[in-house]
């Protein structure tokens, strides 16, 4: 008998706040922009992107995609389904094509092409039954959205910034645990690594890590391998912690 393969876990991502920025809009502006009731029929397809900014006199914009954030888009869809879920106007394609942010997830899901926005239960219902799950990460910016995917079943988490987005991936396994830290010398990456296996980090090894075309032995960096740290979370938990202090010893991070 075949059986059916089994599917990727499921990460559902909020756009703006977690993935995409806008600079600041004035408080006049913002107000009458997020005014609920006429937010909602923006979002939820009743009225055109233009028709919104009309009434309330929001220049349009596209935003700027978070660096760090779309990184860790990339390192998620090696081992997930990563899809958008995003409160959004009719201008949402146009947006993500522009940022080039239209081939970064597996799927897009669009409140305004929708007709349900979140927190409304029936927008998560709708993406699980159309993929296929039962269930899905969701990381939101707003707590009430994340709140109301844990209430539908789905394993929702309010995530402020791109630190916690990075966190709540590397405990679910969502992402690689492992994080290399990478110095110019050598003396100066076993000290380390010494120092940090006594913190409690593991496992520590250092390697050579020659560089790409080159014969010189001169030309390597000394990695260590960190994948567990002193409290038990993933080594990528600690990612801002760790590219402080590869920095402090003139190095850098990277993934493994």
């Amino acid at each position: 008998m075949e059986r059916t393969p089994a599917l990727k876990p499921l990460l559902l991502l909020d756009l703006d706040g977690v993935v995409r920025s806008f600079p600041p809009i004035p408080p006049e502006v913002a107000e009458a922009a997020f005014e609920p009731s006429l937010l909602r029929r923006a979002v939820t397809g009743e009225i055109t992107d233009e028709q919104w900014r009309e009434q309330v006199g929001l220049a349009a914009t596209s935003g700027e995609v978070i660096p760090e954030a779309l990184a860790l888009v990339r390192a998620a869809k090696e081992q997930c389904f990563v899809a958008l879920l995003t409160n959004a106007t009719t201008r949402l394609e146009a947006d993500l094509a522009l940022l080039g942010l239209d081939v970064e997830f597996d799927a897009v899901f669009s409140s305004a092409r929708l007709g349900v926005a979140k927190p409304d239960h029936a927008i998560f219902q709708r993406v699980l039954d159309e993929l296929g799950y039962e269930t899905a990460v969701f990381c939101d910016d707003t707590e009430e959205n994340a709140e109301a995917a844990c209430e539908v079943g789905l394993d929702g988490v309010h995530v402020p910034d791109t630190a916690a987005l990075r966190t709540a991936l590397a405990v679910r396994g969502l992402i690689s645990p492992t994080v290399l830290l990478i110095l110019p010398d050598r003396d100066e990456a076993e000290e380390l690594a010494a120092e940090l296996l006594e913190a409690g980090w593991g496992p520590c090894a250092v390697h050579r890590d020659m560089l790409a075309g080159e014969d010189d032995a001169e030309d390597v960096d000394w990695v260590i391998e960190l994948t567990t740290a002193p409290d038990g979370l993933p080594a990528s938990a600690h990612r801002s912690r760790l590219d402080d202090l590869a920095e402090q010893h003139d190095g850098f991070t990277g993934d493994h």
